[in-house]
């Protein structure tokens, strides 16, 4: 079974930066595509970036562009880096892996991914 287990999610200030992890439970993380989802209270879920599954290249959303880095390891784990945060930023952001390799994997639409975790808050104070 398949799990997905965000971490590192808290409470800063405008400006600040936090790194959030994605724990994957699957045994070929090298063949899933890596996303990063927001959904902030009464909007819509929001793309934020998204990662080949072999780490060689990265798509992200232009309102994070500069701001924000996806990253992947070899121990099974995703991150987002986030840095110069706003208040606008606050969400709940939850990852998800997609079946496939190559930059072809890369999405920025919710349905194309196969697996999601359960999330974590990052709150922006101004």
């Amino acid at each position: 079974q398949v799990q997905l287990v965000e971490s590192g999610g808290g409470l800063v200030q405008t400006g600040a930066s936090l790194r959030l992890s994605c724990a994957a439970s699957i045994r070929t993380f090298n063949s899933y595509a890596m996303g990063w989802f927001r959904q902030a209270p009464g909007k819509e879920r929001e793309f934020v970036a998204s990662i080949a599954a072999s780490g060689d290249t990265a798509v992200s959303a232009d309102s994070v562009t500069g701001r924000f880095t996806i990253s992947r390891d070899a121990n099974n784990t995703a991150y987002l880096q986030m840095s110069s945060l706003k208040p606008e930023d606050t969400a709940v952001y939850s990852c998800a892996a997609r079946l496939g390799r190559g930059s072809y994997y890369l999405s920025d639409n919710f349905y194309d991914y196969d697996y999601w975790g359960q999330g974590t808050q990052v709150t922006v104070s101004s």
